[in-house]
């Protein structure tokens, strides 16, 4: 009796659906569906602005974790660049580099091969510091190398390798725009912008 009572109910239901006006079956369908719509609407906003919240506070979090690794890195950077540039200076290049009895040609080719192995040495730097900061050095290194070659071609290559050291040094002293100067001023603008 209890599958009969079921079946008679769901006949009766089906009887009186295809009874129905068209407008009562749409306003019935509009009131069962528009509560159900406005509850999903809402859970859905709510739990977008959540995790939307949660998303940024991870990548604040993320982002502070990563500034305490990469500062001292640039820092170090910096540091290392900063020295490139001392040990590239030409005063610190000549007294490192000649010894007695050099010619102008050999104290030449060690002063570049000086200068490249220090560059390449911290070639690596560039991943640290802004791209122009790397070109600066970049342009100091060149010119240095521009400047020695073109002080040893005025010389003859026999000669001994203090002439070539007081042609350099004169050279330098006498530069209006004195790149290893500009680099080391452009080293400590940037380092400041992380203090």
């Amino acid at each position: 009796m209890d599958k009969f009572s079921r079946k008679s109910s769901q006949i009766s239901q089906i009887i009186y659906l295809y009874t129905m006006d068209p407008l009562s079956i749409l306003l019935t369908i509009v009131k069962l569906t528009l509560p159900a719509a406005v509850v999903f609407a809402t859970a859905y906003t709510i739990l977008k602005n959540f995790l939307d919240k949660q998303y940024q506070m991870k990548l604040l979090e993320v982002k502070n974790d990563n500034r305490k690794t990469t500062i001292p890195l640039k820092f170090q950077a910096y540091e290392r660049l900063a020295l490139l540039c001392e040990r590239i200076s030409p005063g610190n290049l000549i007294l490192r580099i000649k010894s007695p009895g050099m010619t102008v040609e050999d104290f030449h080719m060690a002063l570049l091969i000086a200068i490249q192995q220090e560059f390449d040495h911290n070639i690596s730097q560039q991943v640290y510091v802004s791209d122009n900061l790397w070109n600066i050095i970049k342009y100091t290194r060149q010119h240095l190398i521009n400047t020695i070659t073109a002080c040893a071609a005025e010389l003859d290559k026999r000669e001994p390798a203090e002439k070539l050291s007081e042609l350099l040094m004169e050279n330098f002293d006498e530069m209006e725009e004195k790149p290893l100067e500009t680099a080391q001023k452009a080293i400590r603008r940037e380092a400041s912008v992380l203090m």
